[in-house]
């Protein structure tokens, strides 16, 4: 008997983490990305994974720690994050969150100024203190999607790059086959994770998934002397020391952009990094001096309320992370794959990450929150 055949379209982090999923299970997996894996926020983003408020967090918390064993290639994955505070309201905001994850069962200890500054020697005389995440921690985007990807070579999988899709065969009132650039790929179901195409694909498919594109901007500058722990947000920052010593931050604020069968009308380019430097200056204050040398920019997708979705419409599984896909990934690709073979997410209630709750949404959603391109 032949191995099921599967095809997942986009290769960003949860693509090829729903891929190598599959094909550790005996599924024959090809992946279609219409450029390069990674290419768009999924090799370009501050590679956190500590996302406490997911239903996924903690499958995410388990498989990170792992992820190198089990992929066979280097994630650069360091536990733990420190969050540092320069303005009250700021640690006023910390604080709350401590508390939450504390009753959670999530333990995150309160730091003094003076801890704080030990913890992050960057830091200056206006850091007003932090807490710090004794779980989460991050990982290089780079190095871990070139890592699923090598790893679902390992096992089979296919990957064609450069291979827009451009539609779909149904027999059956099923998706029998994926047309793209490259060719036709028969299949016996789809995982459609494409970031921003996401609901555009699905609309091929009689699926209405409402979606908003937005431009995420990151800066990397000179490497500064290493700290203790390389996960230090803050200041409405997240980002991380790399291990060459590098500062990679981003936040916003987003630009939200049109987003075509190809990609964004315009290339994300770099209007934010003079706002990113700033506010990485008052962060970490002992590393002002630094010269930003690259700024980066990928393309993430929001569903109305922010959160991501996973579903599952007859043999048509698909996700849309909503700016959190890369630190979810090996959570994620277990869910996909789970409903792809068991039909529901084997590890954990996924529910409230269902599709319906878009049901009747209103057709101006997005001029009512002002989601516009400028």
């Amino acid at each position: 008997m032949s191995a099921q055949k599967v095809v997942v379209v986009g290769g960003g982090a949860t693509g090829l983490s729903a891929a190598w999923w599959l094909a550790r299970s005996g599924v024959s997996v090809t992946v279609l990305d219409k450029g390069i894996v990674g290419w768009e926020a999924s090799g370009r983003n501050g590679g956190g994974c500590s996302h406490y408020q997911s239903p996924l967090f903690k499958e995410e918390q388990r498989l990170w720690p792992q992820m190198d064993e089990l992929l066979g290639y280097p994630t650069e994955h360091c536990p733990e994050r420190i969050i540092l505070a320069v303005t009250p309201r700021q640690l006023e905001q910390y604080h709350y969150i401590a508390g939450m994850n504390n009753r959670l069962g999530h333990r995150v200890d309160l730091l003094d100024p003076q801890q704080a500054r030990e913890a992050v020697p960057l830091a200056g005389d206006n850091c007003l203190g932090g807490i710090h995440y004794r779980f989460g921690g991050h990982a290089n985007p780079q190095r871990t999607v070139q890592a699923y990807a090598w790893a679902l070579q390992d096992l089979g999988g296919r990957i064609v790059q450069h291979s827009p899709v451009t539609g779909f065969a149904a027999s059956g009132g099923k998706v029998s086959a994926v047309h793209a650039t490259s060719g036709t790929y028969e299949c016996d179901a789809v995982v459609i994770a494409a970031g921003p195409q996401t609901g555009r694909l699905l609309a091929q498919l009689g699926i209405d998934m409402p979606l908003a594109a937005a431009r995420a901007e990151m800066i990397v500058t000179e490497p500064a002397p290493m700290m203790p722990l390389g996960g230090v947000d803050g200041n409405g920052l997240y980002g991380r020391q790399t291990l060459r010593g590098n500062l990679a931050y981003g936040g916003g604020p987003h630009e939200w952009v049109e987003f075509d069968e190809l990609g964004p009308a315009v290339k994300p380019s770099t209007p934010l990094t003079r706002n990113l430097a700033r506010r990485v200056a008052e962060l970490l204050p002992k590393a002002a001096h630094l010269s930003v040398i690259r700024s980066w920019a990928g393309v993430i997708e929001m569903t109305p309320d922010g959160r991501p979705v996973i579903d599952r419409r007859d043999n048509v599984t698909f996700c849309t992370m909503s700016g959190v896909g890369f630190g979810l990934s090996p959570a994620s690709g277990h869910a996909l794959r789970d409903l792809v073979i068991e039909g529901q997410c084997t590890f954990t209630d996924i529910a409230k990450l269902g599709l319906d709750r878009f049901a009747g949404i209103e057709a101006g959603w997005r001029e009512a929150r002002g989601w516009l391109p400028l």
